[in-house]
């Protein structure tokens, strides 16, 4: 299968100094390497001409962010599978190949993301991604690895293939045909929570999402939005309510919803109390783009889950937060 690694970049020539000769020294023989540009006004780009003239350069008018930035960019991009990477993330030797076997051995298999661990402390999983991840009733997201702010140690405990419900968007393999079948990521998201968004709609059309743990790389993490952000506070959380928009099955839809404004306003409560009030407010602004874009959503709610048997866990909130659980292996 002809593979493209596509490297979104803004401004991030650092980070391309950085982690791009792995990119290239453990992927050209299996792969084309890309450059997919967001209109950066730093120096990356000749930055990359003159020192990879083996890596392919596409250059976005715009910076569309994450969302609108790959869809742009994968438009002029001929491959049967993407492997979408982030600028701040170092691959490993031998890493494509766990991923493209499981892609030759089961065409029901569409999205793929390898073991993420932490590129500052390599014995622990990555915030972003861990070893899959997973949703709850409420549409809140967590990973195998990673309760919310609780990371595991890697102790080979996650080394399988398995079937997960989203992969991460810091490494993200696709079937190229299923990426244009579902148009892309939805742009309406900019950043933050798109990949989950995806991966949703792709299990809704038949297809599965897999880890693959034979396969390592190791991801810095918030490279480009800090979790310090209260922007990224307010993307996190207006694009999770989005989510469920568009994708909870119908029967569980107004329950859910409603539900899910009343833990966000007990998070915008805590973040309060821990003297972080740009992050309540950010939390605030949030659900007003959210009544802002409820309709427009309700509109996108075409196609919904056709398989109930989604591993959804009742409550990751209650179950880390007041019963204390802190691993992936603890829930129920």
């Amino acid at each position: 299968m002809k593979t493209a690694i596509v490297i979104l970049n803004w401004n991030g020539q650092k980070l391309l100094e950085q982690f791009l000769p792995s990119v290239v020294n453990f992927s050209l023989n299996e792969a084309e390497v890309y450059v997919a540009d967001n209109a950066s006004t730093d120096s990356s780009i000749s930055y990359v001409k003159e020192n990879y003239p083996s890596v392919k350069i596409i250059e976005n008018p715009t910076n569309g962010g994450y969302a609108k930035g790959y869809n742009d960019s994968l438009q002029a991009i001929d491959a049967d599978i993407y492997c979408l990477l982030n600028s701040d993330v170092e691959v490993t030797k031998n890493w494509l190949k766990p991923v493209l076997d499981v892609f030759n051995n089961d065409d029901k298999t569409a999205i793929i993301q390898p073991k993420l661990l932490d590129f500052k402390n390599k014995t622990k999983f990555e915030y972003a991604g861990a070893a899959g991840g997973f949703i709850d009733l409420y549409g809140y997201p967590y990973c195998r690895g990673r309760i919310f702010n609780s990371l595991e140690i890697d102790q080979n405990q996650f080394d399988d293939t398995s079937e997960i419900f989203w992969a991460s968007g810091a490494c993200l393999f696709i079937r190229a045909n299923v990426y244009h079948k579902l148009g892309g990521f939805d742009e309406d998201y900019f950043a933050h929570q798109e990949e989950i968004d995806l991966c949703w709609r792709t299990q809704n059309i038949g297809y599965k999402v897999k880890y693959v743990g034979e396969s390592t790389v190791y991801h810095v993490g918030g490279a480009t939005l800090q979790e310090t952000n209260p922007h990224k506070t307010f993307l996190n959380f207006r694009n999770s309510l989005l989510n469920v928009v568009k994708n909870v099955p119908k029967k569980w839809f107004l329950f859910v919803i409603f539900s899910r404004l009343i833990l966000d306003g007990i998070a915008g409560l805590k973040f309060l109390i821990e003297l972080r009030p740009v992050h309540t407010f950010a939390v605030v602004k949030a659900h007003f783009s959210f009544y802002k874009n409820f309709y427009k959503y309700l509109k996108k709610r075409k196609l919904l889950q056709k398989k109930q048997q989604y591993n959804l866990h009742t409550s990751v909130v209650w179950q880390h937060f007041i019963l204390g659980r802190k691993k992936f292996e603890n829930l129920k």
